[in-house]
């Protein structure tokens, strides 16, 4: 039986998410016994899955190999895929895999083209070889620097592609990834876009200082707020063997942790996280967000802990932006 959740948000929400857990009492979720709970993405009007497949799962895999892990995660209730020109050969596998799907699914595309000409090439490239006519949601890749979101949002700037792709009916939303606080916000003010694909994540939230401003600022401009980096437990150890070859950070790749892991992020009012690449880990986090539910008051306290004796992945300010 389907239980839904539908609760309208106060003035206080905005102003709780500087600490956590701000809660999930604006969130709307729709939630159903034995299938991944789905979430609605922001002003869109589109309800996701709490889990995202990343396109990297499918990234030097066999036909069959991508086929099936397609199909297991339709099967887990998964609706949102995600992919980019930057993942290897990610977007010619998981194009023929999720084709016959592709009606019922959320699909996202990024690029780091950040020219009018260099987005308008990739986006074309991105289209042909995922074998759809448009993409539910495009966004700007990996911005880091505010050098980038000037050059992005000024004259000739990939978003003049963006605009004209929406207007030729190429794409429905658009949005963003970054990589910095300062890129994010400045992202924020230059546009209104309809989502932030962003590391939400327990130590650079708790030890870096990375995350809450930037959630406040989408939460208050009604953006979807989409999440990275749930599962990174620390930076490579130096002289740690990196044994998941998709991962450039320590993934957490216990199930127990995993699982408090991601309880982490989806506590906070946001409306999906996008596990790591590595397959073996993508099926643990798939199983382990089947039955989520919040962290309790003495988790939230545990985690803080934890994450303060962490060394985060991002910090703000950022030395890069």
């Amino acid at each position: 039986m389907n239980r839904r959740d539908f609760v309208v948000g106060t003035a206080g929400t905005v102003a709780g998410l500087a600490a956590f857990p701000a809660g999930l009492s604006a969130v709307e979720r729709e939630r159903q016994e034995g299938r991944l709970e789905r979430r609605a993405l922001g002003r869109t009007g589109e309800k996701l899955s709490i889990i995202g497949f990343g396109g990297i799962v499918v990234m030097d895999a066999t036909a069959e190999q991508a086929a099936q892990r397609v199909r297991a995660a339709i099967d887990a209730g998964v609706n949102y895929f995600d992919v980019a020109p930057s993942y290897g050969n990610a977007e010619d596998m998981l194009g023929p895999a999720l084709q016959p799907f592709r009606k019922g699914v959320f699909l996202s595309c990024k690029t780091q083209g950040r020219t009018r000409t260099e987005a308008e090439k990739e986006l074309e490239s991105s289209l042909r070889k995922m074998r759809t006519d448009h993409f539910d949601l495009y966004q700007h890749h990996a911005v880091t620097k505010k050098k980038d979101v000037e050059t992005i949002l000024g004259r000739g700037g990939a978003m003049e592609a963006f605009l004209a792709a929406k207007t030729a009916g190429k794409v429905r939303f658009l949005g963003f990834s970054a990589h910095s606080v300062e890129a994010a916000l400045a992202l924020m003010d230059g546009h209104a876009f309809d989502t932030i694909l962003f590391p939400v994540n327990y130590a650079t939230w708790t030890a870096g200082n990375f995350g809450p401003q930037v959630l406040a600022r989408a939460k208050e401009k009604g953006m979807g707020i989409l999440c990275l980096k749930a599962l990174a437990k620390q930076p490579w150890p130096e002289g740690a063997p990196k044994r998941y070859a998709k991962c450039w950070y320590q993934p957490f790749d216990d199930p127990a942790e995993i699982r408090q892991a991601l309880r982490f992020t989806l506590s906070h009012p946001v409306t999906a996280a996008m596990p790591p690449g590595d397959e073996t880990i993508y099926s643990m986090a798939l199983t382990q967000a089947a039955s989520f539910e919040p962290l309790s008051p003495a988790e939230v306290e545990a985690m803080k802990a934890k994450g303060l004796a962490t060394k985060p992945l991002f910090t703000y300010p950022s030395a890069d932006a």
